[in-house]
């Protein structure tokens, strides 16, 4: 077997492990990110179907914060267009900008409890949270029970969580909104999201390697510490001798390349019981614009479309001439168990076609793709999220299955690749200065 050495590896180039190794490389690292597929961008990268250019789950990059950072620590450009105004809500077939009113101008209209609502939202910002045990479905009845709100609050947690308002800890969700990234700022890649990974990738492969279609096969693990990775690479298997690596494959994932035997009993129980969320995702085209808002609407009362992006609107090269791209998700019920996938996605369908008659005759379906299982859209629901850390010396992981408490999006999973690449640059430092025995 053949076997070089690095100073770290990366398992997979989703977007932790994209940011991941781009901070290894500012760090001074020389890593090597190893990926399956023949492309970057894990779950949220992008195909091309019949002169579309289709993404297959995130599309909305926000700026801003850990995420651009990590751009500009590499020299990597982050080409993005920013659709003005980027949300808005579709109610009873209106587009209703809440960008000047904001929460108060939208839940004032529906409900007398408004004040009430966004009280809970200001003493949030002061750290009353609630104490992780009340779903968001639950936290919003003691303030309300009308239909509409209930509606709102669910596709907001769908959205952004890929779950249910019942499934969601009503703490993930306030704190989402009050101290993380919250969607306030985001773009579309003019080159479908995989352009901005591409970009990302190159900027990694000036000063380490990027390795495509080259699957990870075993972490090599020897007295609680790593100690490489094997790895296929076209025809031959290649041992990685490294102390150092970010798996960015998830808990599972990481627990089948190591071996359960590597971890604590009670780790590979919470691996077990992880809780992944999926949802549905529909893209299309029309000739005609379906409605007027450029970015991202959120819907009201549906079966299970929960919002909608009008890819074209900024970004008209994602489609061939004369045609508008979209693409809307749904959420199954139960978004975090098991569901039929069949039926779900068919009741997604008749929410398209009820919010925007005539749908089957005015659009052409592209692709339908259901995130869940191996492949979901989010590896565990905010709230239930692992450590970072494992019991493995020198292994650790990223992604959006480890995120911080109530984070969500591309944002949390560069995030933490943040947390992970600063500690270990910060652990590299004191054993630096230990005096050799």
């Amino acid at each position: 077997m053949k076997e070089v050495h690095a100073d770290a590896v990366v398992i997979g180039a989703g977007a932790g492990g994209l940011c991941a190794a781009a901070r290894l490389v500012h760090q001074g690292f020389h890593p090597i990110l190893v990926e399956a597929r023949d492309k970057v961008g894990g779950r949220a990268t992008t195909n091309i179907i019949d002169g579309f250019i289709v993404n297959e789950g995130a599309i909305a990059l926000e700026v801003g914060g850990v995420f651009e950072e990590t751009f500009h620590l590499v020299g990597a450009p982050l080409d993005l267009r920013f659709p003005e105004p980027a949300s808005a809500f579709y109610l009873d077939h209106k587009v209703v900008d809440v960008g000047k009113g904001g929460w108060g101008f939208l839940l004032g209209q529906m409900t007398k409890q408004a004040a009430r609502i966004l009280e809970k939202f200001a003493e949030a910002r002061t750290g009353a949270l609630p104490d992780g045990r009340q779903s968001t479905a639950e936290w919003l009845s003691t303030f309300t029970n009308n239909e509409s709100v209930h509606a709102i609050f669910r596709n907001l947690c769908a959205a952004i969580f890929a779950c249910n308002a019942d499934e969601l800890p009503a703490r993930a969700f306030l704190t989402y909104f009050v101290s993380k990234g919250a969607f306030k700022r985001f773009g579309f890649g003019p080159r479908g999201t995989i352009g901005v990974w591409q970009a990302l990738a190159d900027a990694i492969a000036r000063h380490g390697e990027v390795w495509l279609s080259s699957p990870a096969q075993s972490l090599l693990i020897e007295n609680g510490a790593v100690r490489g990775v094997i790895v296929q690479r076209g025809d031959e298997r290649v041992r990685i001798a490294t102390d150092c690596v970010i798996s960015n494959a998830g808990p599972k994932g990481t627990l089948a390349l190591a071996g359960a035997g590597a971890f604590p009993a009670d780790y590979v129980q919470r691996v077990s019981d992880l809780r992944s969320a999926a949802n549905i995702v529909y893209n299309f085209a029309s000739r005609e614009p379906l409605h007027a808002a450029p970015g991202i609407v959120t819907f009201g009362k549906t079966r299970r479309l929960c919002n909608m992006a009008t890819m074209t609107a900024a970004c008209p090269e994602l489609a061939p001439p004369g045609w508008h791209l979209y693409v809307a998700y749904a959420v199954p019920k139960p978004a975090l168990g098991d569901f039929d996938s069949e039926a779900e996605t068919a009741l997604g369908l008749e929410d398209l076609r009820e919010q925007f008659p005539g749908f089957d005759e005015k659009t052409r379906m592209l692709s339908i793709r259901v995130m869940r299982d191996d492949w979901p859209a989010q590896r565990a629901c905010a709230g239930f999220d692992l450590p970072r850390e494992s019991a493995v010396r020198g292994l650790w992981q990223v992604g959006d299955a480890v995120k911080d408490y109530g984070n969500g999006g591309t944002q949390a999973c560069a995030e933490t690749a943040k947390l992970v690449v600063d500690a270990i640059a910060a652990e590299r430092a004191t054993q630096s200065r230990q005096p050799a025995l």
